[in-house]
């Protein structure tokens, strides 16, 4: 282990960036005395990167000296860290970046076209490429961040060159406006009700709106009551996993190690995925009781709600919401006068999409690099910190709420029995209304289509990507499957996070195979080799067939790439690599794209 010290000594400003977060330096300026302490100390490193980077743009050797010095974190283990994280500068570099996406929806907007245009920035602004992010309902999207005294953080779109530039020099943009649901003023909304009609700035406004109604019927069932409430409703997971919500909570409210911790996984990174931002942006008082609610039913005192580092409006209104709640006797010691215990902290991520795996996550908020860990155990024995934790995202614990208002048994009435409820859609790409959609589990993907308008221009539909990056493309003769879980997988496709992305025959889909191939490249975490070393030679076949270059026929090549697939199928550690292959698969074997030899 590094146990060298960085020489480089940190500015006053860095030093006081630094004091902010953690409180002054001892008097010594010991290093903590004991392996304990250094451990309890550890999880703040995520923290205190972000205090500085908000406030130079970039992390100075000398500001991560003193945080390795404050911290008690060797200094490699904290380059480490900090070098994992996209969103964290190590070299220096103008204070404000405007991120530009270019991943597949952005992509499919024309952000190559603005992209090609756009001059490097000089002086006190730059632009660089960025990932999916999360605001494909307004492709092409980007994302200003600049540095300083009183950083400011925004996501824009849809963009054009000159508004890019403008944020370029601005160094921030306008105000954006708030969200318009597709579907607004529909009485059938259940998850989405609440948006666009309370204001997600004040609590009063959301009791109004049936707010804590949900936290209060659960008090009076006991943590139990709630529990055999979910288990009733036949709750599922709705991050991509499916797992029954009511038998995790159940686990965790049963496991006699303590403490219990409660994480809400609203890294949400999955390109094409915005429903979890939209309620957090719009509904953010909702997540909180959410995750309330689960921490009253599992025995848990503290959560954890880890926010995706590209959505700084719904961490503003998150903190806002916690604020009021624990002013209200929503959070604290004492919840509503009956002796419960439970508040929650915001951890913001740093741009790792590998962290939405929920023991990369874990991991990310103890303070190392973001790597999922190896299963069993499950969190729900040995979780965060190495206790029993119960992992949720935005979309399930709102859902929660949803059972608790209308019953487990009465739940199920919506739905099929299989998937109960109702269920978000993010609509992308080339669809007449794009947005987020609330549809019971059962309509079927050519009925969700019409609801938004269907093709947009009523051009020839080409594909509809289903899941995300890590689903599947499904053909126009596949329309009519019923979206639910068992029955996209009957077709070889899955719901995942509810991305529905749709294609016309004006938008060439080989680019965005490649552009998938190298997302999944780079942001593989490279702790396992199937995934590390598969991930780049799937975007090395993929190029060579957009170029026409095999290396023998196509078949050879087709057949190379259903081999890569299975080999990261079968051996990566996470769902990154086991789902890598997924839609280019399926893009390759449904879409005859490189005609020549069999589909994979």
């Amino acid at each position: 282990m590094d146990t060298h010290p960085i020489r480089t000594p940190p500015n006053e400003e860095e030093r006081r960036a630094v004091d902010t977060l953690l409180g002054p330096e001892p008097d010594d300026g010991a290093l903590p005395s004991a392996v304990s302490e250094v451990r309890s100390q550890r999880h703040a490193l995520l923290p205190a990167l972000h205090a500085v980077q908000s406030r130079f743009g970039w992390v100075s050797p000398g500001a991560l000296g003193y945080i390795c010095r404050r911290l008690g974190v060797p200094p490699a283990e904290a380059f480490g860290v900090a070098s994992f994280y996209a969103l964290f500068a190590l070299q220096r570099r103008p204070p404000t970046v405007v991120h530009v996406c270019d991943d597949i929806a952005c992509k499919a907007a024309g952000a190559d076209a603005i992209l090609s245009k756009l001059q490097k920035g000089a002086g006190e602004s730059t632009w660089m490429r960025s990932p999916c992010l999360g605001l494909c309902e307004r492709a092409p999207a980007a994302m200003v961040v600049a540095a300083g005294p009183a950083p400011f953080e925004r996501g824009f779109g849809p963009v054009t060159l000159e508004s890019v530039n403008q944020a370029l020099a601005d160094h921030r943009v306008a105000e954006q406006p708030a969200t318009v649901l597709p579907q607004a003023g529909d009485p059938g909304l259940r998850l989405l009700r609440r948006v666009g009609r309370a204001d997600p700035r004040h609590l009063d406004d959301y009791r109004a709106h049936g707010g804590y109604d949900a936290l209060r019927r659960a008090l009076e069932l006991g943590p139990s009551g709630v529990v055999r409430e979910m288990n009733d409703a036949k709750l599922v997971g709705r991050g991509g996993a499916a797992f029954p919500t009511g038998k995790k909570w159940e686990a965790v409210s049963q496991a006699p190690v303590r403490p219990h911790y409660v994480v809400c996984n609203a890294d949400e990174s999955e390109p094409g995925t915005f429903k979890d931002r939209i309620l957090m942006e719009e509904d953010p008082f909702a997540v909180v009781e959410g995750m309330t609610l689960a921490g009253f039913a599992t025995g848990s005192e503290r959560g954890y709600l880890y926010v995706r580092g590209e959505y700084p409006l719904a961490t503003e209104r998150l903190a806002s919401a916690i604020a009021q709640a624990r002013v209200r006797g929503f959070l604290g010691d004492d919840i509503l006068g009956r002796g419960v215990r439970f508040d929650i902290e915001i951890r913001r991520g740093a741009g790792a999409y590998i962290c939405g795996e929920e023991t990369a996550l874990f991991n990310s908020i103890e303070g190392f690099r973001g790597e999922p860990r190896n299963k069993p155990p499950f969190p729900v024995s040995v979780g965060l910190f190495g206790k029993p934790t119960c992992v949720n995202n935005v979309e399930t614990l709102v859902g929660a709420l949803d059972v608790l208002a209308s019953g487990g048994e009465a739940y199920t009435a919506v739905g099929t029995a299989g998937s109960t409820g109702t269920k978000l859609f993010c609509l992308s790409g080339k669809v007449a209304r794009p947005g987020l959609y609330e549809v019971p589990f059962g309509t079927r993907l050519d009925a969700l289509l019409a609801l938004a308008g269907g093709v947009a221009g009523g051009r020839p539909l080409q594909a509809v990507l289903l899941g995300g990056a890590a689903g599947a493309f499904v053909t126009p003769e596949e329309l009519s499957v019923p979206l639910t879980f068992e029955d996209t997988r009957r077709i070889g496709a899955s719901i995942g996070s509810g991305v529905v992305m749709v294609f016309d025959d004006t938008v060439p889909l080989v680019p965005l195979l490649q552009r998938m191939a190298a997302f999944f490249r780079d942001e593989s975490c490279g702790q396992c080799v199937p995934c590390r070393v598969g991930t780049v030679r799937q975007e090395e076949l993929v190029t060579r067939l957009a170029e026409r270059r095999p290396l023998g026929s196509v078949a050879d090549e087709l057949t190379l790439l259903k081999e890569l697939g299975q080999a990261m199928r079968d051996a990566s550690i996470c769902g990154l690599g086991q789902t890598a292959s997924t839609a280019i698969e399926s893009a390759v074997a449904n879409l005859d794209l490189f005609p020549g030899g069999p589909t994979p």
